[in-house]
């Protein structure tokens, strides 16, 4: 048998940041985002040797190990043996020799959670394998729990629920819960939201984990600012949510606009004069608003252009060396099957 999977990856479309602990703790914390149709993809192979084979195709990265319980975290695709090594840590099975491959549609750093999707992936690949009993809240958290913890990299929470769940929700996150709620959105509106909302690339990538660390230490130091500021965004996402839900799609721009202004006082480096010239001159060319996904830094950026003033922002981001990329929304998170 073989065994595979796949994750979405997403798009944060408000909130971004209030799902990171402690102020997720102390405050609580709300995103909004939607899954999109570029992904991660994990594949086990039992071999007959008795040897573990992890390999990231995108990456052309290639690890061999004798069957070990515990592979060693070395960074390189420490994501995949991490899972790895929970797996062996917390199940009481005897895996055979086996190959794991994966690949992601995104570049490592890009903004769009691909770091934790993978996770998830592979994650799903060895529920899969193993027929593991868990649902999308324990895939999700067993998946945050093997990141930030066992392999000790900064970051929030979304990117492992939104993987798994897919869709568009509204997600809440709390010191000891995170609520997942799907939103029912007309059909006419998501057309034209995935219509008016264009998915560039900078053709940079960042590491988020000093972003992201700096912002945790503004919230230790209770930085007025920074903890304002996502105040602030949370209060966005459920404006977010309610442009959406009504149908009320003229706000998404401003609505988006409002929070890059408010994400720029979170942490330092989460923008640069290359991304404000950038989403100057997109705003200039009919964008009504738009962000930095992901920690910032780099990565991806989203713009709402109404109106059909795609095509001429689409013009306008090509002269600065980047990507626009094709994408749809999609329904479903974690898919997993064996052939």
């Amino acid at each position: 048998m073989i065994y595979r999977s796949k994750a979405p990856l997403r798009i944060g479309l408000a909130g971004g940041g209030t799902d990171v602990s402690p102020y997720s703790d102390q405050f609580g914390g709300a995103i909004l985002n939607t899954t999109i149709s570029l992904s991660a993809y994990a594949t086990i192979e039992p071999l007959i040797e008795n040897k573990i084979i992890v390999e990231a195709l995108d990456r052309n990265e290639s690890q061999q190990f004798d069957l070990l319980p515990l592979l060693p975290i070395d960074g390189t695709l420490d994501l995949l043996k991490g899972v790895y090594n929970r797996i062996q840590k917390d199940q009481a099975v005897q895996l055979p020799g086996f190959r794991l491959s994966t690949f992601v549609d995104a570049p490592a750093g890009s903004g769009l959670g691909t770091s934790s999707t993978l996770v998830v992936a592979v994650l799903g690949a060895f529920v899969e394998m193993l027929k593991l009993p868990m649902d999308e809240y324990k895939i999700a958290q067993y998946a945050y729990d093997i990141e930030r913890h066992d392999l000790q990299l900064a970051g929030g929470k979304q990117d492992q629920y939104a993987a798994t769940f897919g869709g568009v929700n509204f997600m809440e996150f709390y010191a000891d819960k995170v609520i997942v709620n799907p939103l029912r959105i007309k059909p006419q509106y998501l057309h034209e939201l995935e219509n008016d909302l264009v998915l560039y690339f900078t053709s940079t990538s960042r590491e988020s984990a000093a972003i992201i660390k700096e912002q945790v230490k503004n919230v230790q130091d209770k930085n007025e600012k920074s903890i304002e500021a996502m105040h602030h965004l949370k209060e966005q996402a459920r404006m977010m949510k309610e442009a959406l839900l009504q149908g009320n799609l003229n706000e998404i721009g401003l609505i988006l606009d409002y929070g890059f202004e408010q994400k720029r006082n979170m942490a330092a480096h989460i923008s640069n004069s290359a991304i404000e010239e950038v989403y100057a001159a997109a705003k200039a060319s009919g964008a009504t608003g738009g962000k930095i996904s992901g920690a910032g830094g780099g990565g991806f950026m989203i713009f709402y252009c109404p109106n059909n003033t795609r095509y001429a922002v689409i013009k306008t981001l090509n002269n600065f060396g980047g990507v626009v990329r094709d994408y749809s929304f999609t329904k479903y998170g974690l898919t997993t099957w064996s052939i």
